[in-house]
């Protein structure tokens, strides 16, 4: 397969380099799941074995030389957690205070774009210190970003787009439904990355996800995005290029889109949670610092 510049082919999944790390967005080669599931479904949260899904995590890093991957909750909100050691302090990096999230109504729920934690107008950042004799399994967050190396950090999705976002010496990997998007988590990715000493240009990638051919959606989303004109056409809304537009805002200086739908690619390449009604797996976007 043909992939934009600078994206390449890596052991049957997309990867690109950005300062100091690497980013690979899996697709559905590799694994042992079957059904619709096959075959490197990464989702616990499915109907799939969860042994195939264990075996699929452990041979996406084998096959890439990716260090061991770390998941969280999704909740399609904007927390960014800071992932080190030691302590592993697990700071929330939010949207700016006050803000009004649109749609944030149904905290936990597991599908794309079905919600955002926390109510509208919250008072400002949430910060959760996590010690070491109490470790979260999966804390609940949309993004995870890292200065230290050995930390692979990995982003679950099935339309909606993992973003890759890299400075020399950080690096931060956000899954961005429209929810995520409205709420801020693209700009809380940025601030992580910055606030963990990352030096230089920030560059940013998109991996597959629900593109501008086939993202059809309602008047609250169309609504949510109502500052970006461009993104509309008729029903579909563009959340690539308003990505672009976010990132681009809070400062990275260049973005890398690989340009592919998962609603209308090849079904045997890339889950869709559209395309298949919901029941399909999961690909991930993977970031760690090399």
């Amino acid at each position: 397969m043909q992939l934009r510049s600078p994206f390449y082919e890596l052991a049957g999944q997309f990867a690109v380099d950005l300062p100091g790390s690497r980013a690979v967005f899996s697709t559905r080669r590799g694994g042992c799941s079957r059904g619709p599931y096959e075959s490197l479904n990464l989702g616990w949260l499915t109907d799939d074995d969860p042994n195939a899904v264990a075996r699929n995590r452990a041979a996406l890093a084998a096959m890439v030389g990716a260090p061991p991957m770390r998941f969280v909750r999704q909740v399609h909100g904007a927390e960014v957690v800071r992932v080190g050691t030691g302590r592993m302090a697990a700071d929330a990096v939010t949207a700016a205070s006050g803000a009004s999230v649109p749609g944030a109504s149904v905290p936990g729920a597991s599908v794309p774009g079905a919600s955002v934690p926390g109510a509208a107008g919250a008072a400002g950042p949430a910060t959760a210190i996590v010690g070491e004799g109490n470790p979260p399994p999966r804390p609940r967050a949309d993004g995870q970003a890292t200065a230290t190396r050995g930390i692979a950090l990995a982003a679950l999705t099935a339309d909606c787009l993992p973003i890759a976002i890299a400075g020399d010496g950080a690096v931060a990997m956000v899954h961005a439904g429209w929810r995520g998007l409205a709420a801020g988590v693209v700009e809380a990715g940025v601030r992580a990355v910055r606030d963990l000493g990352a030096s230089g240009e920030l560059r940013a990638a998109i991996g597959p996800g629900a593109g501008p051919c086939c993202y059809e959606a309602g008047a609250e989303v169309h609504e949510a995005f109502a500052d970006i004109p461009q993104a509309h056409r008729g029903a579909i809304v563009d959340l690539k290029l308003i990505a672009r537009a976010r990132l681009r805002d809070a400062g990275v200086g260049e973005t890398h889109d690989i340009g592919i739908c998962t609603i209308c690619s090849d079904p045997a390449l890339l889950f869709s949670h559209r395309r298949d009604g919901g029941v399909t797996g999961r690909q991930a976007g993977v970031a760690w610092l090399i």
